[in-house]
């Protein structure tokens, strides 16, 4: 994202967390630029958040653009869970939409996470574009008793998800694994459409690598990228 500032924030997640997805995990306001009240750019913004809101919960995935002329278009995504319906899907990107321009009201670029989806917006063309801007770290406050041996195979778990996810369309997977007899850890893995596979690869690679500074020893744990992301849980938290 041109003229963003590389942000990387730790983010404290406590063990139950927002009840239903219904409370927005983290949010960015991401471009340095502003507009003004009922300008063409804020046309162009509420525009493009009523198309993304239509067009994203067939497929779960949407992008779009909208404006006359490119100090005036307005780019944006929206990405729901892959497991989530149709229903939920546009609930989520309805809500995401309305929060963010509250949050952040007059800036030309922003950026909302919730359980259900993601939602970004900016004033720059960011589609098939890997973003590197954005990371949130989210754990669980619960750690683990064998820290050495649970690190290896969460790592192990998400590393074949993200090998699965981008070698289908959808650029989403979800698997499992035995940790031992009576516990099973829950791993995901998601890309935003617009990307390609490779670019799929990479986002998820990089984002895995921040394991040790995200989720050392952690019971659950994610990390929330503008273009990718991946959580795991030693409880089941996809729908089947």
């Amino acid at each position: 994202m041109s003229g963003s500032t590389s942000l990387c924030i730790l983010s404290l997640a406590l063990v139950l967390q927002t009840v239903f997805g219904a409370s927005p995990l983290y949010h960015f306001c991401t471009s340095n630029s502003n507009f003004t009240a009922r300008s063409p750019y804020e046309s162009s913004l509420n525009k493009l958040i009523a198309t993304l809101s239509v067009k994203t919960p067939p497929t779960g995935f949407a992008k779009a653009s909208k404006g006359q002329n490119s100090q005036d278009t307005a780019y944006g995504s929206s990405l729901c869970r892959g497991d989530v319906s149709k229903e939920d899907c546009k609930t989520c990107v309805v809500e995401a939409g309305g929060e963010i321009r509250k949050r952040c009201e007059y800036n030309k670029g922003a950026t909302i996470w919730y359980d259900n989806c993601m939602f970004k917006y900016t004033d720059q063309n960011f589609f098939g574009q890997i973003d590197y801007n954005l990371r949130v770290y989210m754990w669980n406050v619960n750690n683990v008793s064998d820290p050495t041996t649970f690190n290896a195979k969460t790592k192990k778990l998400l590393s074949k998800l993200a090998q699965e996810a981008y070698e289908v369309e959808k650029l989403y997977a979800v698997g499992e694994t035995k940790l031992d007899k009576s516990t099973k850890l829950y791993g995901l893995t998601q890309c935003t459409r617009d990307l390609s596979s490779a670019d799929c690869k990479t986002c998820l690679e990089n984002a895995i690598a921040e394991l040790p500074n995200c989720c050392d020893g952690k019971e659950g744990g994610r990390v929330l990228a503008g273009s990718c992301n991946f959580r795991y849980e030693i409880y089941p938290f996809v729908n089947a």
